[in-house]
């Protein structure tokens, strides 16, 4: 079993029981001492949502689940009546359920987009920035990523929603590798096009976040809400130009598949 499951199942049980001791989670999945000291590490420092108890025991500190709630069914009633002018579609409809569950986000910005910005006529910067935003797509899209937002020349992007996978953290890293490769052939095109090249930063964060629906009226996305996308902002900051740089959680979840370079501990205000 991968440590993405048995770190959410363990993350599920200690909800549901609020407490559950070590003996009983290596028996349940078949532990050794440095896979249990691993997802020790993940809940108690990286995540904050357990607390050791006598060396024995990991107790729940985090959020309760929320409750099922069941389905009423449905009733038929008079249409509502509709004043002159305004539309049906204008009526308010009430939001999903959040929903808690742990993520892989990536993060990626433009280096010294800024300075584009005063090379290009506008027109200009409007293509250079919508082939760029087209050719991170063509990564991200295949490898089931979700764009959740378009942040002028940042993209903020999802590894585990709408759709988990057992390796969405191995995915976030293959699309961020990936779109550094693609801003590479892209350069080409605007180098005779435009006169310019550009570059990434990219960083990439796994945590448990809440996903639901933000904003008003007609303005309306999905958002995963938490610690988790804001770290892997502040890693992005870290990287240099065409660099992926990944936080601890994510490296535990992927340790062997790639090759890396180690940064060392950062302090809080840069990462």
């Amino acid at each position: 079993m991968e440590f993405a499951d048995i770190l959410e199942q363990t993350i599920a049980l200690l909800q549901h029981q609020g407490r559950i001791s070590y003996g009983a989670l290596k028996r349940r999945f078949d532990l050794d001492d440095a896979y249990l000291d691993d997802l020790k590490i993940e809940l108690i420092e990286a995540q904050q949502l357990a607390r050791d108890e006598n060396d024995r025991i990991l107790v729940w500190v985090g959020q309760s689940a929320p409750a099922l709630l069941p389905v009423p069914e449905p009733t038929l009633s008079p249409a509502p009546t509709v004043p002159l002018g305004e539309s049906p579609h204008n009526e308010r409809r009430s939001s999903p359920e959040a929903e808690r569950r742990q993520l892989t986000v990536l993060f990626c910005d433009l280096v010294d987009s800024t300075v584009l910005a005063g090379q290009l006529d506008p027109e200009d910067l409007r293509e250079v920035i919508r082939a760029y935003q087209a050719a991170c797509a063509m990564v991200i899209e295949p490898l089931d990523g979700h764009i959740a937002q378009y942040l002028g020349d940042g993209l903020l992007v999802y590894f585990g929603y709408p759709q988990a996978h057992e390796d969405d953290a191995q995915r976030a890293i293959r699309a961020g590798l990936g779109m550094v490769a693609a801003m590479q052939a892209l350069n080409t095109q605007l180098a005779q096009r435009h006169g310019v090249r550009i570059a990434v930063r990219i960083g990439i964060h796994t945590g448990v976040v809440v996903v639901g629906e933000m904003g008003g009226g007609s303005r309306q996305e999905q958002l995963a809400l938490g610690d988790t996308p804001n770290m892997a902002a502040r890693l992005q900051g870290l990287a240099g130009p065409d660099t992926v740089v990944l936080s601890a959680a994510t490296f535990r979840l992927v340790r062997g598949y790639f090759t890396y370079q180690d940064l060392g501990v950062q302090s809080s205000r840069a990462c």
